[in-house]
Order: structure tokens, then C-alpha cells, then sequence
């Protein structure tokens, strides 16, 4: 049976979210995040994106492109509750839903419950829904899988929607650039334009041993989605994977004690976490990101799940002093509690000698 999927994306959502909310920010470019210090750009409006500034762009590079830039401070707990809002719409017409983030989510509508003829019209009639309730605009891509639903829904941007038929994917891919396709990232797509693959056509002529050559497993699903191909089911509620927290910061730590300081408060900050929601984990990753950019991480996998905070802190200190003495500033240090499980699961052994990665 072929399948039927949907793609929801919405549009610039947390910037037309602060401007549905104040009225004086409506047709003016705005941009969600700080203007000051080293403040990055969390989501930008269609009139700011005509000027080149996008998100996780430093606020700096996005003023310089768009001097008139009006920067407003997230509301995330108002994302949250307009996401649930579009969320409930969703289940009144599938119960597999797939959230990808707050603004977007697959649907799989194979057999929708409001017995619509078809996928488009299903769209059609879900976006005109979260309008109404929202005062937001959606787009979505509809298609017989998830990547190509998930491309189709860039192609009619914003407030529209876009379809690839069954049959029509592998020539639809083959006219893309890689570095449009969903999963490869921008240094992936540099290191296939130098391999002479630069469109999907391109991708779909190699040999899967070359590609796998290159890129490993993700060499043979690159070949598949060249061919249009992708066979994952839309998985409702994942089960999460990893919980963590990092701060970038105005001013460069450049000392042992300053960085250990500030991963003991982001250990502290994941294992509230963690005791919020009765979950633990057996990997602790250290991320830090020095002042050139530069990101390094440590990590460490134990036998059993981490017990308690003190555990977590530890294996957090030892990961981060495999980094010191410093050669240079760090701009961003980052903990994350990975391999979750329920709590109770199992005694961690401390051990930290063995498989230090970076």
C-alpha cells in the first residue's frame, strides 16, 4: 500500500508568533533573539530573510545585513502552547504524528480519521484549520514518503503547499542540489560536490560501494533518497534520546576553574532534568566550542545508568580536564545526558579510562 504523508512546516513560526502578538512588528523584519554580545538570531521573519538573515545567524553578521533589524526576546513558553494548539489539530486527523520540533511534525494520513478523499485535500483542509486558530500560516509538503514530503514542503514556502506523486520522486530528487536534501549538512554536501556529485542525479549514478566507501553507512542511505526512496514509518512521540544544556558566553573563559564552574551549572541543569521527568542515562557528553569555533566534545559510556547528581558532575569534571591546560579562550560549553532509561535500571561503574572520545 502506498503510503500517504504529510510534512507541516510553519511559517517563520516564532517570529510570526511575536508578530501576530504585537501588531507593530507586522511587516517589518524581525528577528527572535539578542542584538548584544554574541546573541544569534533563533528565527527570522519572511521581511528579514529578504535581506539575507537567517536563523542561528550572529546578530552581528544579521544587523550589518539588515541595519532596520528589530530583535524581541523568545517566548518559548508561548511557542509551547500555540505548538499544542496545532498539535491537537493534527490528532483529530491521524493518530501517527510525528513531531520533528515545535513548528514542524509529519503526519502519516494513509487512513485519516475524517475520511478525506485524499492527502492534498487533507493538507489543504489542516492548514486552513491551524489558521483559524491560530491567526498562523503553514506549509506542507505531501508526498508517498517522508523525505520527499519533507522537500516537497520548501518548495511552495510560506502558506503553501506542494505534491510529489507516486512514481515521481526520483526524478523530482534528481534536479536537486545535495545540499537541499534533508540530513545532508553543509559540509557533507561540500565533500560530495568535490566527488563530482553536485545534483541528485549526480548522487543516483554512483555506485552504493563508493558511496559507502566514502561516507560509510550513511553512504547507502544516500543512495536511496537519490532514488527517491525512503521507507521509515511517521513514528509518534520518539522516545528521547538525550537530554542536555550549553550557554555560549559574552566573554571567553580562559581558565580550568572558570569552564569546570560552568559545567558543574549545566550538570546541574540536566539532572533537574532528569529528576523532572524520572530519567537517567548511562552516556555524558562534554561539548565546548573555543573562541576560533572549533568544537571539540568528550564522552564517556558507563555500564549502568548515572545514579545521581554528584555521579554526573564527576564524570562531567574528568570528561572537560582531558581538555586543559587551555591553549585558547572557550566561547561555549555544553553537557548532555545520552542512552536514557527509566531510573533504577542499574549501578554505573566510574570508571573513565578506557574509551575517552573526541
Amino acid at each position: 500500500m502506498v503510503r500517504k504523508i504529510i510534512h507541516i512546516d510553519m511559517d517563520a513560526f516564532f517570529a510570526s508568533v511575536e508578530q501576530r502578538d504585537d501588531p507593530a512588528l507586522r511587516g517589518r523584519p524581525v528577528a527572535v533573539g539578542s542584538a548584544t554580545g554574541r546573541g544569534v538570531v533563533a528565527a527570522a521573519s519572511y521581511e528579514a530573510r529578504t535581506f539575507g538573515v537567517r536563523s542561528a545567524m550572529p546578530s552581528v553578521v544579521a544587523l550589518r545585513r539588515c541595519p532596520d533589524l528589530i530583535f524581541v526576546p523568545h517566548r518559548f513558553d508561548v511557542y509551547r502552547s500555540v505548538s499544542r494548539q496545532i498539535r491537537d489539530i493534527f490528532e483529530e486527523y491521524t493518530p501517527l504524528v510525528e513531531p520533528l520540533s515545535l513548528d514542524e511534525a509529519y503526519l502519516d494520513v494513509t487512513a485519516n480519521l475524517r475520511e478525506l478523499p485524499s492527502a492534498t485535500a487533507t493538507a489543504r483542509e489542516i492548514r486552513t484549520r491551524i489558521f483559524e486558530a491560530t491567526e498562523l500560516t503553514a506549509s506542507a509538503g505531501i508526498s508517498y514518503n517522508k523525505f520527499l514530503a519533507k522537500l516537497a514542503s520548501d518548495h511552495n514556502k510560506p502558506n503553501g503547499q506542494f505534491v510529489i506523486p507516486p512514481g515521481t520522486g526520483a526524478d523530482f530528487v534528481a534536479g536537486l542540489e545535495v545540499g537541499r536534501f534533508h540530513g545532508i549538512g553543509p559540509r557533507t554536501a561540500e565533500k560530495l560536490n568535490r566527488l563530482g556529485i553536485v545534483t541528485g542525479a549526480d548522487l543516483r549514478e554512483r555506485d552504493p560501494a563508493f558511496l559507502q566507501a566514502h561516507f560509510g553507512k550513511s553512504g547507502l542511505w544516500y543512495h536511496k533518497i537519490a532514488h527517491g526512496e525512503d521507507d521509515r514509518e511517521v513514528t509518534p512521540d520518539r522516545p528521547r534520546k538525550s537530554s542536555g544544556s550549553e550557554t555560549t558566553f559574552e566573554q571567553d573563559l580562559t581558565t580550568p576553574d572558570q569552564v569546570i564552574e560552568q559545567v558543574r551549572r549545566m550538570a546541574d541543569q540536566v539532572w533537574a532534568w532528569c529528576e523532572r521527568t524520572r530519567t537517567t542515562g548511562k552516556t555524558v557528553v562534554v561539548k565546548v566550542r573555543y573562541a576560533d569555533f572549533r568544537i571539540v566534545t568528550r564522552s564517556k559510556t558507563l555500564s549502568g545508568a548515572i545514579a545521581n547528581h554528584a555521579d554526573l558532575i564527576a564524570v562531567a569534571e574528568r570528561l572537560v580536564a582531558t581538555l586543559f591546560p587551555l591553549r585558547e579562550g572557550i566561547r561555549l560549553v555544553g553537557v548532555t545526558l545520552a542512552t536514557l532509561e527509566e531510573e533504577g535500571a542499574g549501578e554505573p561503574e566510574l570508571n573513565l579510562l578506557p574509551d575517552i572520545i573526541s
